[in-house]
């Protein structure tokens, strides 16, 4: 399978960071990366472009560092409780689910993208739930989500 090589102008979750010279397949970088300003054709113009960029990116990425702990401490001091309707056997009617955790949170005051909540099952029981989120590349935050009866 064709691959392309890129450089990233930007971090990309999952692919890598700025500055970084990566291959892709062809579509990714044709439909996605490239339209969006987020990667460029490995050259030497690309490289000078992003050397010029190199002290705004490295601030940047400071910067996203540092508000991803602040966020951090807010998730870990929360405490997240969840009203939910349950059998008499603590069982739940419905689940928990990541967009249930995002939208109490954002209730909250916590801005937390949906698809950073990661579980590995849905929650089906009353009591209380570790959940990690995963705020930046290798920032996690684990939220104690309580599940109450409603």
């Amino acid at each position: 399978m064709a691959s392309t090589k890129l450089i990233l102008l930007q971090d990309v979750e999952d692919l890598g960071l700025a500055g970084e010279e990566v291959n892709v397949a062809p579509g990714y970088a044709r439909n996605y990366l490239i339209p969006r300003g987020l990667a460029s054709v490995a050259s030497t113009a690309a490289l000078r472009q992003l050397a010029a960029h190199k002290e705004k990116i490295e601030a940047k990425r400071k910067a996203d560092t540092e508000a991803a702990h602040a966020l951090v401490a807010k998730i870990q001091a929360a405490e997240i409780k969840i009203a939910m309707q349950a059998s008499d056997d603590n069982h739940l009617f419905g689940s928990v689910t990541e967009r249930i955790i995002a939208e109490t949170l954002a209730a909250m005051g916590i801005k937390v993208d949906v698809h950073k909540i990661h579980m590995e099952s849905q929650i089906r029981m009353l009591g209380e739930f570790n959940v990690e989120i995963r705020i930046l590349r290798d920032i996690t935050a684990t939220a104690k989500i309580n599940v109450v009866r409603a």
